[in-house]
C-alpha cells in the first residue's frame, strides 16, 4: 500500500514537472526578437523614438516581443530594407514613404507636391481615415504602418541663387529621390531632375554634378549640404511622413492583444519623435542661418502649385481609384 502511494506521488510529481516544462517551452516559443532597420544616426529624433518603441513594445507585451534596432543603415540601403521587411527577412523598419510610393500607389499620394497645406494638416490627415487607407494599401504589398513619424517639410536649396518663382528653376539640375512624381515635379518647374542616392548628394553639389537638391532643415544641416549649397528657399513643396512599418504576415499572426500593444507602442513613440523633430528642425534652421546660409520664404506658392497640374493629371490617370483618397486629404480640415 505504501509502495503504491509512493509510486503515485512520483507519478504526480513527474506529471507536474512535465507540465511546467511544457508551459516554459510554450512561453519560450512565443517569445520573439524582431530586427528593425533605421537609416538615421545616434541622437536623431527617429533613432531616439525607435529605441523608445523597442522599450515600450517589450514592456507592453511583457517580454513576449523584443526589438533589436539596427541604426545608421547598417543593414543596407532603404530600398533594400523595404524589400527585406516585405519578404519577412526583417520584421520592422522606419521608412520614408517616398521610396514606398512606387510599390504601393496609395502611399504615393503623400508624394504629390503641395497636397498638404502644412505639418498640422498632414498630421490630421494621416492620423485619421486617410492614414488608415494608406496603410491598407501598403498592407496589400506586405507592409503595415503602425505609426507615422515626421520627416519635415522639404524645400529647395542650391548653390546658384534664391528661388522665388518657378522660372528660377529653369535649367537647374536638382537631385531628387528615386520616384517618378519627384522627377515630374522638377520637370514641370523647368528644372532637370537628377535621381541619385542620398549619400552621393554632398559630393555632387560640391563638384557641380547637380546645382541643387531639396530636403528638410535637419537633413540640410546634419549632412553639411549647407556648406556647398548656400541658398535655401522655403517652398515646403513636399511634406512626406515616415512610417514605423512591420511585415504584414508577422503582424497578422500576432494575437489581438499583442497587435494592439505593438501599435500602441509605435504610436507613443511617434508622439516623442514629433516633439523631438520640432525641436531639431528649429535648431537646424537657426544654426545654418547663423553660418551664413541665404534664406528666403516663398510666401506665395500659387505659381508653383499651378505648375503641378500635369503631375496630378498623370498620377490620377495612372491611378484613378486613388482619386477619392486625394480628395479626402485635400478636404481634411
Amino acid at each position: 500500500m505504501q509502495l503504491r502511494a509512493h509510486r503515485l506521488k512520483q507519478a504526480l510529481a513527474a506529471t507536474a514537472l512535465g507540465a511546467a516544462i511544457a508551459v516554459g517551452a510554450g512561453t519560450f516559443a512565443q517569445a520573439a526578437e524582431w530586427r528593425a532597420w533605421n537609416i538615421h544616426v545616434a541622437g536623431y529624433p527617429n533613432t531616439v523614438a525607435m529605441d523608445k518603441f523597442a522599450e515600450l513594445t517589450a514592456a507592453k507585451t511583457e517580454g513576449r516581443i523584443t526589438i533589436r534596432n539596427f541604426h545608421a543603415g547598417v543593414l543596407g540601403s532603404q530600398p533594400d530594407a523595404i524589400e527585406q521587411v516585405r519578404a519577412g527577412a526583417l520584421e520592422v523598419g522606419n521608412f520614408n514613404l517616398g521610396p514606398i510610393g512606387p510599390i504601393a500607389p496609395a502611399a504615393n499620394v503623400v508624394s504629390l507636391p503641395f497636397i498638404f497645406k502644412d505639418m498640422g494638416h498632414m498630421h490630421r490627415a494621416l492620423d485619421g481615415s486617410a492614414g488608415e487607407q494608406i496603410s491598407a494599401g501598403m498592407a496589400e504589398k506586405g507592409l503595415i504602418s503602425l505609426a507615422w513619424y515626421d520627416s519635415g517639410a522639404r524645400s529647395f536649396y542650391n548653390s546658384k541663387k534664391p528661388i522665388t518663382q518657378p522660372s528660377d528653376l529653369n535649367g537647374m539640375k536638382v537631385r531628387v529621390m528615386n520616384n517618378d512624381l519627384y522627377s515630374g515635379m522638377i520637370s514641370a518647374l523647368g528644372g532637370n531632375p537628377s535621381p541619385m542616392a542620398f549619400s552621393e548628394v554632398y559630393q555632387s553639389l560640391k563638384t557641380g554634378v547637380v546645382d541643387g537638391a531639396e530636403n528638410n532643415w535637419p537633413s540640410y544641416e546634419s549632412t553639411g549640404h549647407f556648406e556647398v549649397a548656400g541658398y535655401y528657399s522655403m517652398s515646403q513643396h513636399l511634406i512626406i511622413p515616415e512610417c514605423v512599418c512591420i511585415n504584414a504576415k508577422v503582424y497578422n499572426a500576432l494575437p489581438a492583444a499583442d497587435q494592439q500593444a505593438v501599435k500602441d507602442a509605435a504610436r507613443e513613440s511617434a508622439e516623442l519623435q514629433r516633439a523631438l523633430w520640432d525641436d531639431r528642425a528649429t535648431k537646424s534652421r537657426e544654426m545654418v542661418i547663423a553660418r551664413g546660409v541665404k534664406f528666403n520664404d516663398i510666401a506665395d506658392k500659387s505659381a508653383f502649385q499651378a505648375a503641378m497640374k500635369p503631375v496630378y493629371d498623370k498620377y490620377l490617370a495612372d491611378n484613378p481609384d486613388i482619386a477619392p483618397l486625394v480628395e479626402l486629404i485635400k478636404n481634411t480640415p
